[in-house]
């Protein structure tokens, strides 16, 4: 990548939470000149068998957030998550900031509106988030740039965030030894996906990359930090020079293979919504189940 317009030399704190309901990492990423910080990838809790969400992950970030007296500026999705439902408007509501996510939601919303036969009230424009990101925006946490590069391949509204040195991969990228995110959702595209990884590792190669998850393989210990120069030399599907052709072919075979996320109905519904629960007629909080829809 030629143009790269954060300072490396900008170091933001960054601060891991780890869900291990979801396999999930959530971030809080302060900038270095100033108390101003963003959420990426928040978690709301879910009991899926008894229908019952709670808070706990989210309090823990906005207790963190309180005791450090920062100021919350961003709330930020990688993308629609098929695996763990968004805490956002929840700690807006609580300690205000933007909710952002990539343009190409309304791509996202309008397949699965049509999935979750969601009616004319849904509006499949993105007007549910703060801000839609394209590729190249730029925006500021205090004092810091940040820049957005569209990955998509896993999903169609997947979005990197850079923030001085270190970037958010959402689920374009696991740690060398995890590999890559599967491509078989609907709009996923694993000859995508491989060239939304080149863009990624055309980065520094010092940046620091953060994961969204983690599933320990081989029964390490959960990690989610790791370097473009590490991901390039041993990342276990693309590193070492894998071909596209490789890559495509072994993506494809793996998918296959793989069963739904166990949270995929609960988790899209609200996340094509920003975080907000749907709601009946009566306003009452409520999932639906499509039958052979997924």
């Amino acid at each position: 990548m030629t143009d790269y317009p954060v300072d490396l030399a900008t170091k933001p704190d960054v601060q891991a939470f780890f869900d291990e309901q979801t396999n999930t990492i959530s971030y809080i990423v302060k900038d270095p000149d100033s108390n101003s910080c963003a959420i990426i990838d928040s978690v709301m809790d879910i009991d899926y068998a008894a229908g019952r969400i709670t808070f706990d992950h989210a309090d823990e970030l906005i207790r963190q957030i309180q005791a450090r007296e920062l100021n919350l500026e961003w709330i930020i999705e990688t993308h629609v998550h098929a695996d763990h439902l968004s805490a956002a408007p929840y700690i807006q509501e609580r300690l205000g900031g933007k909710i952002g996510v990539g343009s190409k939601i309304t791509v996202i919303q309008d397949v699965f509106g049509k999935i979750f036969n969601e009616g004319t009230e849904f509006q499949r424009d993105g007007s549910q988030f703060d801000a839609l990101f394209e590729d190249g925006n730029i925006y500021k946490i205090g004092n810091m740039n940040c820049f957005t590069i569209y990955t998509p391949g896993h999903t169609p509204a997947c979005m990197v965030h850079v923030m001085g040195d270190a970037a958010f991969v959402g689920d374009t990228l696991f740690m060398p030894d995890g590999g890559s995110a599967r491509c078989d959702f609907p709009g996923g595209s694993a000859e995508e996906l491989y060239d939304s990884i080149m863009k990624v590792l055309s980065l520094p190669d010092e940046t620091r990359l953060f994961m969204c998850h983690d599933y320990g393989p081989n029964g390490r210990d959960i990690k989610w930090e790791t370097t473009v120069a590490d991901e390039k030399a041993h990342n276990i599907h693309v590193g070492g020079g894998k071909s596209k052709e490789d890559f495509v072919k072994f993506r494809t075979e793996r998918d296959a293979q793989l069963a739904m996320p166990k949270l995929i109905i609960p988790s899209l519904q609200v996340n094509m919504r920003a975080g907000e629960v749907p709601k009946d007629e009566a306003g009452n909080p409520v999932l639906k189940v499509p039958v052979n829809g997924l």
